[in-house]
């Protein structure tokens, strides 16, 4: 599996190049030959552009049946959490922290350095003809959005009709996602009321969805090798290098803040809540399956090896591994939170779409909920960042042009996102009693 998914990554990296060398071709073709500029463009539109169209609807597809099984799952199968004692109070805590730090350190760098920026008005527009016919729409949607009342969030996330503001009244138009997920959210909280046996049953069909979600975003993804360069080619030959600016500044950003939040932030909360383990130590004894996430770019195939390392080399109980760290790979996905956010910002503002400071304290609270949703594979956060746009009225096709740089970020995340399930672990493990520990589970 590793294997195939390395292969698969360096594919789409080699289609990344060569969209991008074949664009710079072409754009240095133009300015000998605008007629040939002309034609490459047209045949963009024409045939590369519903290459992209297809690899994007896929994903597209999964995203309510995605969130909808993934978040109520996530939180049916915590069960009765008085039950789970302190252990719980502390893991929970320290997970919320993780991302809500990792999302706002994400929004900051994103204003800061305003990759989106780059890109001039006139070439904004030719983005938006390319990836969204109703992107004006979306636009017009999110200034609609600026006034935010009392009424106006319970409308958001409480609207009379949930079916059909989840369903969309378009078919070229995703649906609305807040309703989902406070949707996904109460059935969760009600599954955790109901009788062991048919909570169970809840837990074994939302996981049959899920892995079905999940199987056919790897559909999508065994495109990507195709469809990235032809999206990425397409969007070179109509905004010219201010694309590739954009898009180098954006990752070197996204690179440098992911660094920050693993080698700061979990630094800082070591240093402030563990006297075991200081963090040069720490990041030494973790340095093993720290680049096995990176090469895996998945908390889940990483999971077994986090496991061993918490118990063996961090020293943690294999009662507070055992539960930590499972859950922390279901729901402590704080490099993705961080990624999401990042995105969200990009794809506004490559499309001019400005979101306000209330709206960006709103897209920090649901990068958080939409990544504990986030299936623990590479690629899985694509949907639900497509979900996230359609929130903000953002052109959820944007997130094409993010797609040939997703794997490298990807892995990126992914090791920052098991650091902190260990960095997790280390603290709740020295601040828990052994009374308060619940039995070893099995390691699987």
């Amino acid at each position: 599996m590793a294997d195939t998914t390395a292969r698969l990554a360096n594919r789409i990296l080699l289609g990344l190049a060569v969209g991008l060398v074949a664009g710079l071709l072409t754009l240095a073709l133009g300015q000998v030959s605008p007629d040939a500029l002309a034609w490459a463009r047209r045949i963009s539109a024409a045939v590369l552009d519903p290459l992209g169209q297809v690899f994007l609807r896929l994903l597209f597809f999964v995203v309510i049946p995605l969130v909808l099984a993934s978040l109520a799952s996530g939180v049916a199968q915590l069960g009765d959490l008085g039950k789970l004692g302190p252990l719980a109070g502390r893991t929970f805590s320290l997970f919320t922290l993780n991302m809500v730090i990792g999302v706002a350190l994400g929004l900051v760098m994103m204003n800061t350095l305003q990759p989106g920026g780059f890109i001039a008005p006139e070439a904004r527009d030719s983005l938006m003809q390319a990836y969204a016919g109703d992107a004006a729409k979306h636009v017009a949607t999110s200034a609609a959005r600026e006034g935010f009342t009392l009424m106006s969030v319970v409308d958001m996330f409480m609207p009379r009709n949930l079916l059909g503001s989840v369903a969309g009244f378009s078919r070229n138009g995703l649906g609305e996602v807040l309703p989902l997920i406070l949707f996904a959210l109460l059935i969760g909280a009600a599954a955790t009321r109901l009788a062991p046996a048919p909570r169970q049953r809840l837990l074994d069909g939302l996981d049959v969805v899920t892995q079905l979600m999940t199987g056919i975003v790897g559909f999508a993804l065994r495109l990507a090798p195709y469809a990235v360069p032809a999206m990425i080619y397409s969007v070179v030959v109509r905004i010219g290098l201010e694309f590739v600016v954009a898009l180098a500044v954006f990752v070197a950003g996204v690179l440098g803040v992911l660094a920050l939040h693993l080698f700061g932030t979990m630094s800082l909360l070591l240093r402030v809540f563990s006297r075991r383990w200081r963090p040069l130590a720490f990041f030494r004894a973790t340095r093993a399956v720290l680049i096995t996430a990176f090469s895996t770019s998945s908390s889940n195939a990483t999971m077994a090896a986090s496991i061993a390392v918490a118990r063996d080399h961090l020293r943690v109980r294999p009662s507070t591994a055992g539960f930590v760290i499972p859950l922390g790979a279901t729901m402590n996905m704080s490099g993705t939170a961080l990624f999401e956010g990042c995105v969200v910002l990009f794809v506004a503002q490559v499309f001019g779409v400005e979101l306000n400071l209330a709206q960006q304290l709103t897209l920090l609270m649901l990068s958080v909920l939409s990544a504990v949703a986030v299936a623990g594979i590479p690629g899985g956060s694509l949907p639900l960042i497509a979900g996230l746009c359609v929130t903000f009225g953002i052109p959820p096709d944007g997130i094409g042009i993010i797609l040939g740089v997703d794997r490298l970020l990807d892995m990126a995340r992914t090791t920052v996102n098991v650091g902190a399930d260990l960095v997790t672990a280390v603290i709740v493990d020295e601040k828990t009693p052994p009374d308060d520990a619940p039995p070893s589970p099995a390691a699987g």
